[in-house]
């Protein structure tokens, strides 16, 4: 794996949140948070989130990367500051056309684009979808297919027992009447292999945005529909399944994966790494979910690496990835959802 040897400006844990703005795609509005680069002429990183996640996820490495590019981190609607609009389908493909459209309303160059999680499942279709938009990509513990019914992927263990007759009322209100530091301290033990090693603010900062989120009417259902809707693509066979939309993948990609990951398995990484005809894998020890939040400088170096020697590309993958029809991605809107994903219980 080529780690670049580049020069990163010092890691700084007290950099807050970058500046937002709401913008404008197809009359749709989605807010981004902004890293210009020092020069103005660099190419451009584009970061996706993750469930429960948000733009900020991204604060440490959009910092350090924007030394050689510069940063839109994105937050996808019904996420972050991005109210979603009327009558929007929280599935994986609509989620991929909103980032198509944005990628498309800055120009069409194409971008490095990283995601965690549900956003690197996101990532990916685009991708697979739109080589042309697309110079390398950085999938960091993505969401691929994993339906391992495990207590440890719950922020709370308590959860299931909300649905059972008798004790789920009461369990219902306990959970209800947590605070947001409580939620925002189990989403750290969650996501994060060593929680104890996150900054204070950085804490209170999480548990600031889970209380404005719950003061909101569309926070809870968007992330229940979408990590809804998730799943069912996880099921999906044949042609639409993720793991034949990978190798339809044509960019330079690197997979980084943390082996303490307790959301996705470590032992999905080999899999999803070679899926990908130019894939790569990076494993880091002693990480847990977010590894750009919990090895920011480890994931620069391997990001700078790759966009500096990137390796070859196969052109037949490339031919057959600019077939993809994202609207044959499974794409059945979502109701109310079936209980997976409130917010604060799971995220991916």
């Amino acid at each position: 794996m080529p780690m670049s040897d580049a020069a990163l400006p010092p890691l700084d844990l007290n950099q807050r949140p970058w500046p937002g703005r709401t913008i404008r795609v197809d009359g749709t509005p989605i807010h981004v948070r902004e890293t210009p680069a020092e020069n103005p002429d660099a190419e451009t990183a584009v970061y996706l989130h993750g469930l429960a996640g948000s733009a900020s996820n991204w604060t440490d490495l959009a910092g350090l990367l924007r030394v050689q590019m510069s940063g839109v981190a994105v937050d996808l609607p019904g996420f972050g500051r991005s109210a979603p609009p009327d009558g929007f389908r929280y599935t994986p493909a609509a989620h991929v056309r909103t980032v198509v459209r944005l990628l498309e309303s800055r120009g069409g160059r194409p971008v490095h684009l990283l995601g965690n999680s549900f956003g690197g499942l996101v990532a990916s279709i685009v991708a697979a979808a739109r080589p042309d938009l697309v110079a390398t990509l950085t999938l960091i513990s993505p969401a691929v297919p994993d339906l391992r019914p495990s207590p440890d992927r719950l922020a709370d263990p308590r959860f299931p027992l909300s649905y059972l007759p008798f004790v789920g009322k009461p369990v219902r209100r306990a959970l209800a009447a947590m605070t947001p530091l409580a939620r925002a301290e189990q989403m750290m033990r969650l996501c994060f292999a060593r929680p104890d090693r996150v900054p204070k603010h950085r804490l209170e900062e999480a548990a600031a945005e889970i209380a404005r989120l719950g003061r909101t009417s569309w926070a809870g259902p968007a992330l229940d529909r979408t990590t809804t809707a998730m799943i069912r693509f996880w099921l999906t066979r044949g042609d639409r399944s993720l793991w034949r939309v990978l190798p339809r993948v044509a960019a330079p990609t690197l997979v980084i994966w943390g082996t303490e990951d307790r959301l996705m398995s470590a032992r999905k990484a080999l899999r999803t790494a070679t899926a990908l005809p130019n894939g790569r894998l990076l494993m880091l020890p002693f990480t847990g979910h977010v590894a750009q939040m919990e090895r920011p400088v480890l994931v620069a170096k391997a990001v700078l690496g790759m966009v500096a020697n990137p390796w070859p590309t196969s052109p037949q993958v490339e031919k057959h990835s600019a077939a993809l029809d994202v609207g044959r991605l499974a794409d059945t809107p979502v109701g109310g959802g079936d209980g997976w994903g409130r917010s604060g219980d799971m995220a991916l």
